[in-house]
């Protein structure tokens, strides 16, 4: 990725997107388009962003059985994205179907977006995963099967939260991406999430990227804070 730090614009409609972004003057940045806002604006905003220079992470977490998500990539692929996902749960065959709706709809002489997979979510913790999930294994082990699974499926990384992301790595190879949300800088409220960290030790244990939103979208003042994140991430404050 030539961008690691994606910032996540929570917010409800298009109106709201730039004034935020406005804040950044020409800065091109790296965008999640999360369900929140894509479903109140439609392909419509992606287009939009695309036209001020912003990479592109659409967040959908697309899950139905295969022919469904193949069928919903192949329309995604031409909006012209960098970055989708699929939820890790739906199973190999659905992965690979996502891969080749993405293959199909990618307009000629264009790079098909990359697609990742998620695994569990970082506002879900163990003891939740094993009760409601009913998956008795440690976190760690059921974040691990699932990005094999979504390796073996041929996408080209996952989801997970900082305290897997070294594993991933020795277990899948440094060309296998780890997207890290639940980030925080050590003062910052962690909000839903139960597993966070900063983005200098997610660095520090081989996050290929990290996802930060309400403490960027949130700040009084959204540059300075997403200088300071990104200051950490890249080793200023180690």
């Amino acid at each position: 990725m030539d961008k690691s730090l994606i910032l996540a614009l929570d917010f409800t409609d298009k109106k709201e997107v730039f004034q935020f972004l406005n804040r950044f003057e020409d800065e091109k940045l790296f965008v999640k388009v999360g369900m929140e806002l894509f479903y109140q604006e439609g392909p419509s905003i992606i287009y939009d962003l695309k036209e001020k220079g912003h990479d592109i992470f659409l967040d959908l977490k697309l899950h139905d059985i295969p022919n469904t998500v193949k069928g919903a990539m192949k329309g995604l692929a031409r909006l012209g994205c960098d970055l989708v996902n699929v939820h890790a749960a739906g199973g190999k065959e659905m992965m690979e179907a996502a891969l080749e709706g993405l293959e199909a709809g990618t307009p000629a002489g264009k790079n098909r977006p990359s697609c990742i997979a998620v695994t569990q979510l970082t506002s879900t913790s163990e003891e939740q995963m094993q009760e409601e999930q009913l998956i008795r294994v440690p976190m760690e082990e059921s974040v691990l099967h699932y990005a094999a699974l979504t390796k073996k499926a041929g996408l080209d990384g996952v989801v997970c939260s900082t305290f897997e992301a070294k594993s991933i790595r020795q277990l899948l190879g440094y060309s296998f991406l780890s997207v890290v949300p639940g980030i925080r800088l050590q003062l910052d409220d962690i909000q839903d999430q139960k597993r966070v960290a900063t983005p200098a030790y997610a660095k520090s244990e081989g996050a290929s990227a990290i996802v930060v939103g309400r403490p960027i979208t949130k700040s009084s003042n959204p540059l300075e804070k997403y200088i300071e994140f990104k200051q950490s991430w890249e080793g200023a404050h180690q």
